[in-house]
């Protein structure tokens, strides 16, 4: 079951032995391929590089000494493009493509700034000055965090610093900066050769890096920050993401929509006005994410939105302005394995009638929860496996309209009065082979319907006064089913008025005076079967008023008490 659950291929993307394969493949060809024909010198030999270009045949190089120039290119099939020098660093690239300028001259201009060709390789220039940067309009949607900017503009054609139309090239160590539309942007499904390598991209007025129209291609090492959009933007395309930086951005770190399915591995997403990584729009987004570092975002670390779907597997999210990773909006997310700890909100949140599917996740030191399911019309999750562990309020918080069915998780706060785990008014939870560890109000406060089966309630301290100290605490209009569970260390298991309550089988210890407090049960209720370990003389299984006015419609049987066993009897 838990394998279906995780299995999504997505595009043709049949399995991880398969992608792991052509992530290899992209790799062993990532070096460039410098010259094996002639080298064309500009300034030298030429003074403009385009008419370098132009002279050069498949193989060649135009070699660019170091300047400005104040042109747009028009690659060749099969050139190489590169600047003068080593391999030096500079303040942020190489010193070569830092002090070898291309340089769009801003205005109308229709061309990018490079254009790239099939097999044509940029190596080494800083692109900038291509269309208008426009600064007021940068800083206005800076300062609301991208809140006001139209989707519908996210994407849209425009005169980008380097396009790739639907060739497979190499853009490498480049600096693209000041564009007034993305950066580097690829487009079409002839670009799975593509690689966009080493190159920083920033203050561009789209994404830093963009691709498109079913473009794929590997995307590694570059760094993108300050951008309008998402530091690298995903629109119906599906390359690989492996090691990138993306900060800084004024939308997300990294930005997956409409249909797009790329894999994102090991890249760093920090300090984004909105989420470090975002997947939205439609059931066909779903995209693998996988092993990034995503923190101090201005929302979620990882988010999905709008019916996206995606896979979001080993990642570590922490010290986010909202959740570490969020869905909302009917997304149906699969959240395997991530580390969430250390922010604003909740470890894991969901909203908006989201169906998130949580396995084997770790989430700690939250500020208000560890998992959170915010009020909607009609949620639904199934959580495995998952460690909840020392959140600051609840371990577990759902709201009205969720419905979540939770196995074989453990749930855990020390100190604190907040109940570990809280289910509202209208909200529906089952919970079979949990440890629900704390010294909270309670272990599971309910005002919604829980069915409890086969749990583990473990007080850390007994409260026998003061504030409540309960394993359930079923509030008036609730309706709790328990059995086959265990319960030690708390006041009572139980504490249930004007409720409907169904307690069978269960096994409790470490209790004071009364194992269940039952006030004012609703008719249907059931207490039956259940074995209670006494510690004290005047100890008793039912406390409350159970057996007086309504006690016709309150099947109370089969309960037994029985002291704790001496050293000798039970050896």
């Amino acid at each position: 079951m838990i394998a279906e659950l995780i299995e999504r291929p997505c595009n043709g993307v049949a399995s991880r032995l398969g992608v792991w394969v052509t992530l290899l493949m992209l790799i062993t060809t990532l070096q460039v391929h410098y010259c094996h024909g002639k080298i064309l010198h500009v300034p030298e030999e030429f003074r403009l590089i385009q008419s370098a270009i132009d002279k050069a045949s498949p193989g060649d190089c135009v070699l660019v000494q170091q300047g400005r120039y104040s042109e747009r290119l028009v690659l060749a099939a099969g050139v190489i493009v590169r600047s003068a020098g080593g391999e030096d660093r500079g303040v942020l690239g190489l010193q070569r493509a830092e002090k070898t300028i291309l340089d769009g001259e801003g205005g109308s201009n229709r061309l990018p700034g490079v254009q790239m060709a099939s097999a044509s390789v940029l190596d080494g220039f800083t692109v900038t000055n291509v269309g208008t940067f426009d600064t007021l309009r940068w800083e206005k949607h800076d300062e609301s965090s991208g809140s006001q900017q139209k989707h519908a503009l996210i994407g849209a054609p425009g005169i980008a610093g380097i396009s790739v139309d639907d060739v497979a090239c190499q853009v490498v160590n480049n600096l693209v900066h000041h564009i007034g539309y993305t950066g580097i942007a690829v487009r079409g499904p002839e670009t799975v050769g593509c690689m966009i390598t080493n190159n920083f991209c920033y203050r561009n007025m789209g994404g830093g890096i963009g691709f498109m129209d079913q473009a794929r291609g590997l995307v590694k090492g570059n760094q993108c920050f300050e951008n309008f959009y998402a530091g690298i933007g995903h629109e119906n395309a599906s390359p690989t993401i492996i090691e990138n930086t993306c900060r800084n951005n004024i939308r997300a770190g990294i930005g997956i929509s409409e249909g797009a399915c790329p894999i994102v591995m090991r890249n760093r997403c920090y300090e984004n006005r909105r989420a470090g990584i975002g997947a939205r729009t439609g059931s066909a987004t779903r995209p693998l994410i996988e092993d990034n570092d995503c923190y101090r975002n201005g929302m979620a670390g990882i988010g999905a939105d709008e019916k996206a779907a995606p896979t979001i597997w080993g990642n570590r999210c922490y010290q986010n302005q909202m959740s570490g990773i969020g869905s909302r909006a009917h997304a149906s997310p699969t959240i395997v394995g991530n580390e969430c700890y250390e922010n604003e909100m909740s470890g894991i949140g969901q909203e908006g009638n989201a169906k998130p599917t949580l396995i084997n996740n770790h989430s700690h030191h939250n500020k208000l929860s560890g998992l959170g399911f915010s009020a909607c019309k009609e949620g639904s999750c199934i959580a495995i496996g998952n460690r909840i562990l020392e959140n600051g309020k609840v371990a577990v918080g759902i709201e009205a309209g969720w419905n979540v069915t939770f196995l074989s998780n453990e749930f855990e706060r020390t100190g604190g009065l907040p109940p570990i785990v809280m289910v509202f008014k209208n909200a529906t939870a089952v919970f079979r082979d949990n440890v629900i560890s704390g010294q909270g109000v309670a272990g599971v406060r309910v005002a919604g319907a829980v069915v409890m089966d086969g749990n583990r309630f473990v007080g850390k301290k007994m409260r026998p006064a003061g504030p409540p100290n309960f394993g359930v605490w079923a509030l008036g209009g609730s309706h709790v089913t328990l059995r086959d569970n265990q319960f030690s260390k708390w006041r009572h298991a139980v504490q249930a008025s004007e409720a409907i309550v169904n307690v069978q089988e269960n096994r409790v210890s470490e209790f004071h005076r009364y194992a269940f407090q039952l006030q004012k049960l609703k008719p249907g209720s059931v207490i039956s079967g259940n074995q209670v370990t006494s510690g004290s003389k005047g100890d008793a299984v039912l406390g409350g008023d159970v057996g007086s006015d309504g006690a016709d419609k309150i099947r109370v049987e089969r309960n037994t008490l029985a002291p704790v066993k001496s050293e000798s009897e039970r050896n």
